[in-house]
Order: structure tokens, then C-alpha cells, then sequence
């Protein structure tokens, strides 16, 4: 499963597959709107983690597309 972060830069978010030095996607949207357009990325890649960022940079929460795909040993 690839992994994703998406994170807050310069007044946009940027979609980042891990361990990647340039963002796959770009948002300039509020971070409800670039949650949404993460996931449907992620989806139209064929699923994947979702790690969402505070803007302060700490980590806020995971989430896995399409659900079916999240681990059920996992807490959370």
C-alpha cells in the first residue's frame, strides 16, 4: 500500500507519496477541500494511507482509501 502525506506549505497543501522530494499534487483549497481532493487522488491511484499533517507540521490522523484496504489489526 503506498503512503501519502499531505501537508500544509506556503498557503497550500501538498499531496506527498512518502519518501518522495517533490509533492504529487498541489491544492490551493481550505484543508476540508484538499482532504477531499487527496483521497480522490489516492483513490484514482488505486487506494492507498493518507497520513494528514497539522498546518504546524505534527501529525493529526490517518486514513486508508478505499476503506476496505485498512488494516484490521490497527488501532484507530
Amino acid at each position: 500500500m503506498e503512503n501519502f502525506h499531505l501537508v500544509h506549505d506556503n498557503g497550500v497543501y501538498k499531496l506527498k507519496k512518502e519518501n518522495a522530494q517533490r509533492a504529487s499534487k498541489v491544492i490551493d483549497a481550505n484543508k476540508p477541500e484538499a482532504i477531499k481532493a487527496a483521497r480522490d487522488f489516492i483513490q484514482n491511484q488505486g487506494g492507498g494511507s493518507l497520513k494528514i499533517h497539522k498546518n504546524d507540521g505534527g501529525f493529526q490522523e490517518e486514513r486508508t482509501y478505499p476503506r476496505a484496504n485498512d488494516p484490521k489489526q490497527s488501532k484507530g
